[in-house]
């Protein structure tokens, strides 16, 4: 393999961490460029659903491919939020990825993660999870930085490291193509 051109359809730190940190994990002989592009989800601000998140996500990488179409992947990263089932007043949090390859396309959920209920209570009014946990926590921007899971867990789990996780588990069709049909995205 040789350089890697990467476009990712968000500007926020935490995601462009996640995304470099999860090639450079699966791919460290090849050198690549992560491209932030500015792009729309086509979803709420604060997705409150599964399908919802993941369309999210399918959105970002698509569109981050019409914005730049010279490149080798193209991802969406979108967070989103879910009730725990059985317990409509609580939360749980994580993000869904989608990678698309000129031949490929992968995606993956990350692991989840319980709100407090001070934050859920704001997400109920209408309150965007980043907005709430800054609220709560007497802090500002924190989902381009830590994000909530850094915040809940004393910096032990950032929102980059959050997110890489699901990265690499994206990227599994693109490393096992044998096991994985050609799909269009």
């Amino acid at each position: 393999m040789s350089d890697l051109r990467i476009v990712v359809g968000s500007q926020n730190p935490a995601k462009l961490e996640a995304v470099s940190a999860a090639y450079a994990s699966f791919f460290p002989e090849v050198s690549f460029g992560v491209q932030p592009v500015s792009v729309p989800s086509g979803v709420s601000a604060q997705p409150l659903s599964d399908a919802e998140t993941l369309l999210g996500a399918k959105n970002r990488a698509r569109a981050a491919r019409e914005f730049e179409g010279d490149a080798d992947f193209w991802l969406g990263i979108e967070g989103g939020l879910q009730p725990v089932p059985d317990e409509l007043d609580s939360y749980l949090s994580y993000c869904w990825v989608v990678v698309l390859g000129r031949q490929q396309a992968g995606r993956a959920r990350s692991a989840s993660y319980e709100l407090p209920k001070a934050v859920c209570d704001l997400i109920r009014q209408g309150m965007e999870l980043g907005d709430a946990d800054d609220l709560i926590f007497g802090v500002s921007g924190s989902k381009r930085d830590s994000g909530g899971v850094g915040l809940l867990t004393d910096g032990r789990v950032s929102r980059s490291q959050f997110y890489a996780e699901a990265v690499k588990l994206a990227l599994i069709p693109f490393v096992k193509p044998d096991l994985f049909p050609t799909k269009e995205s």
